[in-house]
């Protein structure tokens, strides 16, 4: 009887336990709900009031110190909630190959059959929207190299504010080399636009380079602004004004080229990726000849046919060449060079120079190079001697010569075997050459 007490006062305190942590962890979650719900109706408040408000002039500061806000307030909803153990939302995909390619686009446009015809990697593809609840990785065999394909969900209008999955599918894509937005050909253009909108809200800056402008906090010595050119969109009470809403009061400003307000957000930032974009334009064998024409006349674009299996080589060699790798092939001295697995580089993922050649293979080999040999499209003459600096070509030949260990003590008859200090004795007197 005792017991049977026991038991049962034990397990109404461990169910009494269960329930309080998970009514605990039920009121935090709807509490950071509740302040997601509250930045996203602050972001469209403003956007609201930058809508209503006369683009002029007089109306150019306000507009800035709007926008200013709104990237702030983007910033913060893209922000783990505090007390998170986890790093961010995403897909657990480890990353294999020498690059990435991330497939991005509205459902039911054929990204998982696009997977399935490169890869070979089964993808289910149906009739219905969001066949696709995970990501799929696959591997596509090209040019000797190895590259990860990953088919994402569908993501929607709003995937920035989290509906339907889209902040895990552009986390994903923000980890990737680049993006083959994925669209369908006979739907209308404004597909494109929503989606370039929903990347850009995130961070995601698509063909795109860095801007120019030099950016420092500084402790002391107030803002200092400055320009190397005429500047037409940014003048330096507007520049005054964006800081001082980021509450920087200290800082160091250069343009070296005619920015806009919006570039000068991102570099304050800090947190925008600049990635390159293919837009693949799928289904075009629903669509009129002239259609098809205008669209692979739009720059970054491929048209394609996963149907009829249409212009599929064309969209490997353009994605190659987007990627920018570059195989280099090795050559053991004295031997033939090994064409059969060559040391892939990339100027995104490390830079193409000998020096990073050598640090792919091993860190320490660097200091032991004396130069190096190399054949091929960089090279002016077969074989060049080549230092560290030297930038390399897709299919160079790299052989590399590496220094001599000196002997100890010197060479010939001057060679040392005293142990006396060098400042007494420095060579030992040896006996006459015979003559």
């Amino acid at each position: 009887m005792v017991l049977k007490l026991g038991l049962k006062y034990f397990f109404n305190l461990l169910f009494s336990d269960l329930h309080f942590f998970l009514s605990l962890s039920l009121w935090v979650f709807d509490d950071i709900r509740k302040i997601k719900m509250g930045i996203i109706e602050k972001i469209k408040e403003i956007e609201a009031e930058m809508a209503r408000t006369q683009k002029n002039k007089a109306t150019e500061y306000h507009l800035g110190q709007l926008k200013a806000k709104i990237a702030k307030l983007r910033t913060q909803l893209l922000e783990p909630p505090k007390g998170s153990s986890g790093g961010g939302e995403g897909f657990e995909v480890t990353k294999f190959g020498h690059g990435r390619v991330a497939l991005i686009g509205f459902p039911s446009v054929g990204k998982s059959t696009l997977l399935t015809m490169l890869t070979g990697t089964h993808s289910e593809a149906a009739s219905y929207e969001f066949t696709t609840l995970t990501c799929i990785p696959g591997i596509i065999h090209y040019n000797d190299t190895k590259i990860q394909l990953l088919d994402l969900p569908g993501i929607i209008e709003g995937a920035s504010e989290g509906k339907g999955r889209g902040r895990q599918v552009i986390a994903v894509a923000k980890s990737s080399d680049i993006v083959l937005m994925v669209l369908d050909a006979s739907k209308s253009e404004g597909h494109r636009q929503i989606l370039t909108r929903e990347l850009e809200a995130v961070g995601l800056r698509l063909n795109k380079r860095p801007p120019q402008i030099y950016f420092k906090k500084k402790k002391t010595g107030g803002i200092s602004f400055n320009s190397t050119l005429p500047l037409t969109h940014v003048d330096e009470k507007l520049c005054y004004q964006i800081l001082h809403e980021y509450k920087i009061h200290n800082a160091e400003v250069l343009f070296r080229e005619d920015a806009t307000v919006d570039d000068l957000i991102d570099v304050i930032e800090g947190n925008r990726k600049y990635m390159k974009c293919v837009y693949v334009y799928n289904k075009i064998d629903v669509i009129g000849i002239d259609d098809v024409d205008r669209l692979a006349r739009q720059p970054n674009s491929v048209v394609i046919s996963c149907n009829l299996k249409l212009n599929l080589d064309r969209l490997l060699a353009r994605m190659w060449d987007e990627m920018g790798l570059v195989r280099i092939y090795t050559k053991p001295q004295g031997q033939q060079p090994d064409f059969s697995d060559p040391v892939v580089l990339s100027a995104d993922r490390g830079g193409c120079t000998v020096e990073d050649f050598c640090n792919h293979i091993h860190r320490s080999l660097v200091k032991d190079v004396k130069y190096v040999l190399v054949w091929g499209a960089s090279a002016r003459h077969y074989p060049q001697h080549c230092g560290l600096s030297h930038n390399l070509r897709d299919e160079d030949v790299v052989q590399i010569v590496k220094k001599k260990e000196k002997e100890e003590g010197g060479r010939g008859r001057f060679k040392s075997h005293s142990n006396a200090p060098a400042r007494i004795s420095d060579r030992e007197k040896k006996a006459p050459l015979k003559t």
